[in-house]
């Protein structure tokens, strides 16, 4: 399944359906009498966040939704039928947003969470209700209303507790693959991750979801490389792990490659450079103790808090990693709240919100 995560569509709901003009003509009723009955309303546009979607690919084939009109009022004062909203499915994480992309019109944080993005137009009048004293034999009626319709925006922010950053080929894919379900590509070539993944991991019996990005390179803000648009994606993580290759990439030594992308974090915004932050040297397998700990030394000097040191290729290290990650994790993440919803509901063990 190929990955997006932004998507523009129109929507629009539907009118109400028009009253109607009617008299009734019965035999043993005198004088009869107007009885045409109302419009329907019409159908709203409702957006539903649901399990199993992490990408908005559906909305690149289909980018416009109508929902239906209100049925039309009938005589012997029969409302028209009222259409049935039209429901758009959407990954949980997804927010919709105004044309200009400057409002938040809706934010999906939960699965089943529901928002009615457009109501449908009010049913005319049919002539049965403008009967009084005065104008017995009304003719006049109502169209009903109109729907509302709208570009918007779709953005899928994935949800993750835990987010993972680095310079290319700092061994982010490596890593998450040794620590959770994902199966991320692994290459020796810059950029082998295009597209935002995830991965839940299973730690000391507790349960949180991992995201890993594209790599950041010195200027993401400003278009280099793939740019820093899939930052979004981690701006809800609860902490960071930021993956410094011990080796070199490129021609950042660990200090730099720090530096590189505590800027890039900054230039980007949404406080993402407030959040906690696990500075970690990986591929540990490739260097001795000694440059390790000269390495650490120089990460603690330019400002790291605490320096962890793994290997994503052997698993040294991660154990430690893990720990310090579940610190900053609340009582309970998403994941496991689900886990047990569907334990006490009974249902079959194994399910995976991935």
């Amino acid at each position: 399944m190929h990955f997006l995560d932004q998507a523009k569509i129109y929507v629009k709901s539907g009118a109400g359906g028009p009253g109607a003009v009617s008299f009734r003509r019965e035999k043993y009723i005198e004088y009869g009498g107007p009885d045409g009955g109302n419009g329907g309303n019409g159908g709203d546009i409702v957006f539903e966040a649901v399990a199993g979607l992490n990408t908005l690919i559906d909305f690149r084939y289909t980018q416009h939704f109508k929902a239906p009109r209100g049925g039309h009022g009938m005589g012997r004062d029969r409302t028209g039928a009222s259409a049935k909203p039209l429901v758009i499915a959407v990954p949980v994480g997804t927010q919709i947003l105004s044309e200009d992309k400057q409002e938040v019109l809706a934010d999906f944080t939960e699965v089943g969470q529901r928002v009615v993005l457009l109501h449908g137009g009010m049913g005319g009048r049919g002539n049965a209700s403008y009967k009084s004293a005065t104008n017995r034999a009304p003719r006049q009626h109502q169209p009903g209303k109109p729907g509302q319709e709208m570009w918007v925006w779709l953005r899928l922010k994935l949800l993750a507790d835990v987010g993972l950053v680095g310079l290319p080929n700092a061994g982010k894919s490596t890593f998450i693959n040794a620590v959770s379900n994902a199966q991320a590509k692994v290459g020796d070539y810059a950029f082998t991750t295009l597209v935002p993944k995830l991965g839940v991991v299973r730690h000391k019996g507790r349960e949180f979801v991992l995201a890993d990005i594209p790599g950041l390179i010195e200027g993401a803000a400003e278009g280099a490389g793939i740019g820093d648009r899939f930052l979004g994606h981690i701006e809800r993580c609860r902490v960071l792990i930021h993956l410094i290759d011990i080796t070199g990439t490129g021609d950042a030594d660990p200090a730099e490659a720090m530096r590189i992308v505590a800027d890039e974090l900054a230039a980007y915004g949404a406080n993402l450079e407030d959040k906690p932050r696990l500075v970690v040297l990986n591929k540990l397998d490739l260097a001795d103790t000694e440059l390790v700990e000269a390495f650490r030394k120089e990460l603690l000097a330019a400002g790291a808090d605490k320096v962890f040191a793994v290997s994503g290729a052997t698993g040294a290290g991660i154990p430690e990693l893990l720990d310090a990650v579940i610190g900053y994790l609340p009582d309970r993440t998403a994941t496991e709240t689900r886990a047990v919803e569907v334990e006490d509901d009974g249902d079959a063990p194994g399910w995976s919100p991935l």
